[in-house]
């Protein structure tokens, strides 16, 4: 064969290879560009200005049950923690949908942190969106469910703590009437009527503040909240007692941490722990606040060099007016309401609340928080923006002052 025609059968071969190689690389290609498309698929149009814009909760999840959109409120409830449903519960309905196709409506009762005993009611409702993704919509009932129980609490309550000062007030009345003819009787007995009516006061302020926190859900509008300016705020608040009886209060720990939650009613819990650590420590002793923050925890301890608590003392210390020495706490003003404040206040916000003691060495209170995530700040800064907010950022504070342990010289032992 002549060698020209070799060399163009060799051109057209040539010519020929290449466009098919070209033409099976881009095929391969397509193909590869509608799998990703598959994969990835993003959120229907709309879905996600939705979420936005949801007070409740709000959650879109892919095929793998991994969260592709969250909505503040379901990071508020805890429901979402590093682009995954928190509570197998949840999933197991989301995985029972998406088998049936159809969509489910229940009420499921769910743990509100990952300690604690305290839990919230939930009505869900999850249907499909298109052929992948899932919906799922809570709403928060657990306002009905602590109602009834106040309701039942209160009277109870009130009727039993209530009827000792009223009393009082009585009988300081007619002994009033009787010595209107003393003027120094008269001092003393409206001196008393003026204390026993403070303390009246005192205890309906602290009823009527427990049943709010029992009966509505304390983080209706949550907020990220430093932890610093929590202890600086509520050591501000005891400081003149604690100069009155030459009582040191020393705050340090782990400084930067952050929840999600009311700041004015965490400042409330622990105000009460350190007013608490005031009354019942000796004269010229010192009271420790420490902060530590790890795994997602973040632990603030108040720690006394006081006479310490029982035993069989230390279950009943939350309990609505459970005073460990009633004498002292009626000399001192103790309505025996603090401590229930206390509890409820942390139990809302997903936490728990636990004590140290032993009777000679102090007592050591221990409030346990969720920590607010980078991912749980990164949601809430891209909600923002969407609706046009600034960006929320974590602020830089400087660390705490002396104390940077958070625990206090002594005698008085840190619990195990």
């Amino acid at each position: 064969m002549e060698p020209s025609v070799l060399v163009a059968l060799a051109l057209v071969f040539g010519v020929a290879v290449g466009v098919a190689l070209v033409s099976l690389v881009h095929h391969a290609a397509r193909r590869g560009e509608r799998a990703a498309m598959v994969v990835r698929g993003g959120v229907p149009d709309g879905v996600e200005q939705v979420l936005d814009a949801l007070e409740s909760a709000g959650v879109v999840l892919d095929p793998s049950n991994n969260v592709v959109k969250a909505s503040p409120g379901a990071l508020a409830f805890g429901l979402v923690w590093n682009q995954s449903l928190v509570h197998p519960e949840l999933v197991e309905l989301v995985d029972k949908v998406r088998r049936s196709g159809e969509p489910l409506s229940e009420e499921v009762r769910l743990a509100r942190g990952p300690f604690g005993d305290a839990n919230v009611f939930l009505f869900v409702r999850i249907a499909r969106i298109g052929s992948r993704f899932v919906l799922l919509l809570a709403e928060d009932r657990t306002e009905a469910y602590r109602l009834d129980e106040v309701r039942r609490d209160f009277v109870a309550n009130i009727s039993h703590e209530l009827k000792t000062p009223i009393g009082a007030v009585g009988l300081l009345a007619d002994a009033l009437q009787a010595a209107s003819d003393d003027p120094e009787q008269v001092r003393r007995f409206a001196k008393r009527l003026t204390k026993e009516s403070d303390r009246l006061a005192r205890i309906t302020k602290e009823i009527i503040e427990l049943s709010r926190l029992q009966a509505a859900d304390a983080l209706a509008k949550p907020e990220l909240v430093e932890i610093d300016d929590v202890v600086a705020a509520a050591i501000d608040h005891n400081r003149v007692a604690a100069d009155k009886l030459g009582i040191s209060i020393v705050s340090g720990g782990d400084s930067g941490a952050q929840v999600y939650g009311d700041e004015p009613i965490l400042v409330a819990a622990l105000q009460n722990l350190i007013t608490n650590a005031v009354q019942y420590s000796p004269e010229r002793s010192r009271i420790g606040v420490g902060v530590t923050n790890s795994d997602g925890i973040v632990e603030i301890s108040v720690t006394d060099q006081g006479a310490g608590i029982a035993e069989e003392d230390l279950e009943r210390v939350f309990e609505r007016f459970y005073r460990v020495d009633p004498a002292r706490a009626r000399n001192t003003g103790g309505t025996g309401l603090g401590l229930s404040i206390v509890k409820h206040v942390v139990q809302n916000h997903g936490g728990d609340v636990r004590v140290w003691s032993q009777v000679g060495r102090g007592s050591t209170f221990t409030i346990r928080l969720p920590e607010a995530s980078s991912a749980t700040l990164a949601s809430m800064s891209e909600s923002a923006a969407a609706n046009g907010v600034p960006a929320l950022e974590a602020p830089s504070r400087p660390a705490l002052e002396a104390g940077a342990s958070g625990h206090v010289d002594g005698d008085v032992k840190e619990p195990t």
